[in-house]
């Protein structure tokens, strides 16, 4: 094909008004955090006026995946292969195409990692371009090819408070450079319902009182705080012998954490329920008489979960959790790696006579802060 040729097809391709593009890793090829994250900005963004186009650029997903957010206002190209660098070149090749034919009004880079690639083709364009984070990966001082891409961002956009101080803190930037989109619930997918029978069959339930968590079991990860709360699990059963605890999730660490249940001689009040797919994580959170998981998260979209879902949250003290928890009002906060406060916070919510523990009210607060419709706003008032 002449080059004319390959421009007037390439043209065609881009054939709507761009206001904006997007650049992400990766959005469908694995489930996450980020990537549910991801979505509902697609789904808020597909909300706004019809007017809005953007197309999205993502490295690692595959060319020509079907996906629900596929529509008139938002375009996907996926640049997945066999050879990670030459998807990375032939995806900065289409994206540099995109940003000389269409001159979107911005451009927002969905990962540090991709930040200088992002900052090598807008400024010489003078296209502004804004910088997505989340948590970990700009708690610690970035190289200093990426921390120039970040400070010379027209904008950077956190999940939290404490994802934003941490960031600023190592990276030298003014915190009035950051905007926090804080994630979002959806108010309809988790609700409050009854304990399904088959499940406390399944789990050995029977007149328990349940404490849970949703975590990745990985050894990496011991921040996430089962191993804390299985060491409060005799204290607190003093107080409640019916106590269970619900561990959902997979990984290296489990054989460690069941170790320490044997040792501690409550093996037989944990459970280890392994991997649980998202569509069914509703009807487990509906098990649950209180959500535990004393950790260190840049948010914490586990907690937001279970308040829709009608469940008190224990988190930990000094994460991204005080924006969910809403610094306390809406959940327990503790040190993260000190079981006896884990305890007596348990005890608390068991007894049940905190408001906090009243989940007709905590639904209402965290829908009423986080739900789509409050993140659809936000994020207009970002664009």
């Amino acid at each position: 094909m002449s080059k004319v040729g390959e421009n007037l097809s390439l043209a065609n391709k881009f054939n709507h008004t761009t206001n904006h593009v997007f650049v992400f890793l990766e959005i469908f090829v694995h489930e996450g955090g980020i990537q549910s994250y991801v979505k509902d900005i697609f789904r808020a963004y597909q909300k706004l006026s019809a007017d809005y186009k953007a197309e999205v650029f993502v490295l690692r997903d595959s060319p020509n995946s079907s996906n629900p957010w596929e529509s008139e206002n938002l375009k996907f190209y996926g640049f997945k292969t066999q050879s990670p660098q030459i998807g990375r070149f032939k995806m900065t090749l289409a994206l540099l195409k995109c940003l000389l034919l269409q001159r979107p009004q911005h451009v927002f880079c969905g990962h540090i990692n991709l930040a200088s690639l992002i900052q090598t083709l807008c400024q010489p364009l003078g296209i502004p371009y804004t910088v997505l984070t989340y948590g970990k990966e700009v708690w610690e001082p970035l190289n200093a090819r990426e921390r120039h891409a970040l400070t010379s961002a027209s904008g950077i956009w956190t999940i939290s408070r404490y994802s934003r101080d941490r960031a600023c803190a190592a990276n030298f930037i003014e915190p009035q450079q950051v905007q926090i989109l804080p994630c979002a619930i959806d108010g309809n997918k988790f609700t409050p319902g009854a304990k399904q029978p088959e499940l406390i069959a399944k789990y050995g339930l029977t007149n328990a009182r349940v404490l849970m968590t949703v975590a990745r079991l990985w050894s990496g990860d011991i921040y996430k705080g089962v191993d804390v709360t299985i060491r409060a699990l005799p204290q607190i059963i003093q107080a409640f012998p019916e106590v269970k605890y619900l561990v959902i999730g997979r990984g290296d660490d489990q054989p460690r954490l069941a170790q320490l249940a044997k040792d501690l001689g409550v093996s037989d009040r944990v459970i280890f329920a392994g991997f649980v797919a998202t569509e069914q994580l509703m009807a487990h959170y509906r098990l649950a008489d209180a959500y535990i998981m004393p950790s260190q998260e840049g948010f914490g979209i586990v907690y937001l979960e279970a308040m829709a879902c009608g469940i008190p949250v224990l988190s930990g003290d000094n994460d991204g959790s005080a924006d969910p928890l809403q610094d306390g009002n809406l959940g327990w906060r503790v040190p993260h790696r000190d079981a006896n406060a884990v305890a007596t916070a348990c005890i608390e919510i068991l007894t049940g006579v905190d408001q906090r523990c009243d989940g007709h009210w905590l639904r209402s607060q965290a829908i009423a802060l986080f739900g789509m419709d409050a993140f659809q706003k936000r994020l207009q008032e970002l664009l």
